[in-house]
């Protein structure tokens, strides 16, 4: 890890440092992913446990699935399952998963790709890691997270953005010492790859032993930050945290993150992802794979699924 870096980090375009007299971004929380399993039994740490939603919004739930070193026959994925109302957005740093929809829709991702799915209205999906896989085992290690959907956009058309690891913005900390993989979203001028009905920024960040990164955050986004491997700190007051762990930010125009200068032997770097969004402040219920504004909506989504009109199992899949 990670599939996607460079040589020389040095080379590429530059963040510029915060706003002078920028308010710095405090952490209100930091919270340890609780451990468990998805789908047909792969291990999954789930980010975001017990914080607020009011604090996540608009994100529901994020999932780092594995790491983990399967041996042969073992990887595993998740059998064909409904979603409606909200977006998923599947980011693979090793491995490979094949995506197939009920709309025709899916593809392939591997080493540092994104697999973006706007469900909309609806649909079924699976995701399952390809026989080759499967056949000789081998690294496996992403996230999965669901974004979602204002009221006005929750029954759109299903859709699918696939977006390669050769295509993500890479840029470098003001002072180098930070390789950063700008997903989705706008910093300081730089554009990511990921087209959002809700508007985020999603961020990779690979901090050098003992470097910081301070940078600019839009001030009406909130802000959240977490471990995928090794150890450092957030916010000016350096609250520490480390993979497997989330960080809540509070209201500001910036946000910091620092890596102990002695990470653990499997991690060269601190690597975090940085996450931010416009909240929504509409109601939202979620049960199950269905996320909506209202019981009488959770209710049509369920009854929906049942009598097919999510879409059904292409044939011979």
């Amino acid at each position: 890890m990670p599939a996607v870096t460079v040589e020389n980090p040095l080379a590429l375009p530059r963040i510029a440092s915060a706003a002078e007299g920028a308010e710095s971004r405090r952490v209100v929380q930091v919270s340890t992913a609780p451990s468990g399993f998805e789908g047909e039994g792969f291990p999954v740490r789930r980010a975001f446990a017990g914080i607020d939603y009011k604090r996540l919004d608009p994100f529901i739930m994020m999932d780092q699935m594995g790491e983990v070193d399967y041996q042969a026959g073992e990887p595993k994925g998740t059998p064909w399952h409904p979603h409606r109302g909200f977006e998923t957005v599947t980011y693979l740093i090793d491995g490979t998963f094949v995506h197939q929809d009920s709309h025709g829709g899916g593809g392939v991702i591997t080493d540092g790709d994104t697999q973006w799915m706007t469900a909309g209205s609806g649909l079924l999906h699976i995701e399952a890691p390809p026989e080759s896989l499967v056949m000789s085992g081998g690294l496996f290690h992403g996230l999965q997270l669901w974004v979602n959907l204002p009221a006005a956009d929750k029954m759109i058309a299903p859709k699918y953005q696939d977006i390669r690891g050769g295509n993500v913005k890479l840029l470098a900390s003001a002072d180098g010492g930070a390789l950063v993989r700008l997903i989705a979203g706008e910093i300081a001028g730089h554009q990511g790859p990921g087209a959002t009905h809700t508007p985020i920024t999603m961020i990779h960040a690979s901090v050098n032993p003992g470097a910081e990164i301070t940078i600019p955050w839009r001030a009406d986004f909130n802000a959240l930050a977490y471990g995928l491997a090794g150890s450092g700190s957030a916010g000016q007051e350096g609250r520490p945290f480390r993979m497997g762990q989330a960080v809540v930010f509070g209201h500001g125009e910036s946000l910091t993150i620092r890596a102990d200068a002695v990470q653990d032997s499997r991690s060269e770097n601190f690597e975090v992802v940085l996450l931010g969004g416009q909240p929504i402040r509409e109601p939202m219920l979620q049960y199950g794979p269905f996320v909506m504004n209202t019981h009488a909506e959770l209710a049509q989504a369920f009854d929906d699924f049942q009598a097919g009109r999510l879409g059904t199992v292409p044939t011979g899949a």
